[in-house]
Parts: structure tokens; sequence; C-alpha cells
């Protein structure tokens, strides 16, 4: 097995990613990061979330509003995506249907590894804001970037 070695830049952006549940854009990372390490790149950023999406460490829930947003909780569970504010929050688990993966394995004889499930739509502090200020939800969709 290859030794990674781990400098305190890249310990930093998975440690940032990680105890965040804000499910942050590389850039949110390097903002959040920029003035503890001053040389610190975005590029830097860009790579170490490479290799930690291959790793495992970490995983994408998505692109909102172009900016691919990361998960440090790599265990099963559902997302909900607010499509006014970009809002990425997690559910509990028993949102996932616990067969799925099993019943999807039987019927069509392949091997789940991993499921994701996402509900979207308009988060409650959205809504609260659109009872109070009317016609201040964007549209559906609009300019949301979800993918």
């Amino acid at each position: 097995m290859k030794r990674q070695n781990f400098s305190r830049k890249r310990e930093a952006i998975l440690r940032t990613i990680c105890e965040t549940e804000i499910h942050p854009a590389a850039e949110w990372v390097y903002q959040k990061l920029k003035l503890e390490y001053p040389d610190l790149s975005l590029g830097t950023v860009y790579r170490n979330i490479a290799k930690f999406k291959e790793e495992g460490s970490i995983v994408c829930v998505g692109v909102v509003n172009g900016q691919e947003r990361l998960d440090g909780n790599v265990s099963p569970h559902a997302h909900f995506i607010c499509r006014s504010c970009g809002a990425v929050l997690d559910l509990p688990k028993d949102f996932l249907p616990q067969e799925s993966g099993r019943r999807a394995e039987e019927a069509f004889g392949h091997k789940v590894e991993t499921c994701a499930l996402m509900f979207y739509g308009v988060c409650a502090g959205c809504l609260q804001k659109s009872q109070t200020m009317p016609g201040m939800l964007r549209q559906e969709g609009a300019d949301s970037g979800v993918a």
C-alpha cells in the first residue's frame, strides 16, 4: 500500500471539509484556509480534493450554482438541495430505503456499491422568507445550476 504524505495543508483541507455541514465548494474551503495558510493556492485545494474523492475520503454531492459541492460524511445518507438559495442539507439515514441496493442487485444482476438519494425543492428558511417577502423565491431551477 502506498504511503500518503499528509502535509499540514492537506490535513487542513480534509479537516475543513469534514468538520462543516454546509457541503462546501472548493472556493469556500480555499477562502476558509487562506488566512491560516497565506501561500495556499486554489489549485492545491482542487488537487487535494481530487485525491480525497479518489481515495473515498470525501464525496461530491452534486453541482449547485456551478460549483461542485463536497461532503466529508461518506456514510450513506440522503440530501436536500434548495433550488432557491443553493443550500445542501443532510437528511437522516432513514430517508434511504434500506433494501433498495439488494433489490436492484437481484433484479438486474448488478453489484451495487453505493447509492445516492437527492431531494430538490425549497428549504424551510427560504419558504419562511417568501412568506414575509412575497416574490423573493427564485423560480425553480432558475440559475440554480443544480445538476
